[in-house]
């Protein structure tokens, strides 16, 4: 049986994976943003359909394509997602990618209480702005981290890049929120196969209108390896938890659990390239903590 305590480490552990995606980014400039959303979702596909054909889980497809209408839309909402959100850390500042990328939680808060009667307590809307003031400091150390080795690394501010991360962070609502009954009434694993396959249509699609090239899989070693890992861990895994921990979340828990994105990149920063955040870091994760505590007790 599934429990409150499972689906909120279900949500913490998808956090923390999606930590992993911004590191496997950075070992692909080669690749062009709808190449980089289009194979890491194809990767995504290819893992679950392994499992669910291994594990003789594909029972469980006819039931999910039944919500076939709902699946195409929340593929659409994933699959724009994943184009807006690494156009925006590619097209504006590490500072400004990480806090508006990160307003998802405050997004999804509205869109379930107008749209879907679902509304927070005062001591989950406290938790949400206190986690994303985390996000904030967290994002003005990394900043501050990368500057001091680098400016030409941080990028430039650009309202695009910055409307981009704010689209992106309204897709990610959209998709939990439109998403939670549809996780409610359905098996994880059927559900989100055909969820990835509508995302990489929609990629695919919109590829060429958005001067994307033909999404080509790389023969390149230093391609290939950072490739398979953004597929595996930060997309089949932590998007599938993060998705799973809706059946005993609200909406905009799910996304504050994703909060802790931030904290597993600069960890993993530290470990792989050495690099340290200033002191400030900690008082960010600390409000991080804390504000994942207050949604986590204020919503039982």
């Amino acid at each position: 049986m599934r429990t409150r305590k499972l689906t909120l480490l279900e949500g913490i552990a998808a956090g923390i994976l999606f930590g992993t995606a911004s590191i496997f980014i950075r070992f692909l400039p080669a690749l062009d943003v709808f190449s980089i959303a289009f194979w890491r979702l194809i990767i995504a596909c290819a893992v679950l359909t392994i499992i669910i054909f291994a594990f003789k889980m594909s029972h469980g497809l006819g039931h999910a394509w039944k919500n076939l209408k709902k699946l195409v839309f929340l593929g659409f909402f994933l699959g724009l997602h994943f184009i807006f959100f690494v156009s925006a850390v590619k097209d504006t500042t590490i500072l400004n990618a990480t806090v508006l990328v990160n307003t998802t939680p405050i997004f999804s808060m509205f869109l379930s209480s107008f749209l879907f009667g679902l509304k927070p307590s005062r001591f989950a809307v406290l938790g949400i702005v206190i986690a994303i003031g985390g996000v904030c400091i967290i994002a003005y150390a990394e900043t501050t981290v990368v500057s001091s080795i680098s400016s030409a690394t941080i990028g430039t501010p650009s309202l695009k890049g910055d409307l981009e991360a704010v689209l992106a962070a309204f897709l990610e609502a959209l998709y939990l929120s439109y998403g939670k009954k549809v996780r409610e009434q359905s098996a994880i694993l059927p559900t989100m196969l055909p969820i990835y396959i509508f995302a990489t249509i929609t990629v695919a699609v919109l590829s060429p209108i958005g001067g994307g090239k033909t999404p080509q899989f790389p023969t390149e070693i230093f391609l290939v390896l950072p490739l398979l890992g953004l597929g595996v861990l930060p997309t089949a895994v932590a998007h599938t938890l993060y998705f799973s921990s809706l059946s005993n979340l609200k909406s905009f828990e799910t996304a504050t659990m994703a909060l802790l994105e931030p904290v597993g990149a600069t960890v993993l920063g530290i470990i792989l390239f050495k690099e340290w955040p200033i002191p400030i870091f900690v008082v960010g994760t600390a409000l991080i903590l804390a504000g994942i505590v207050f949604v986590s007790k204020g919503e039982r």
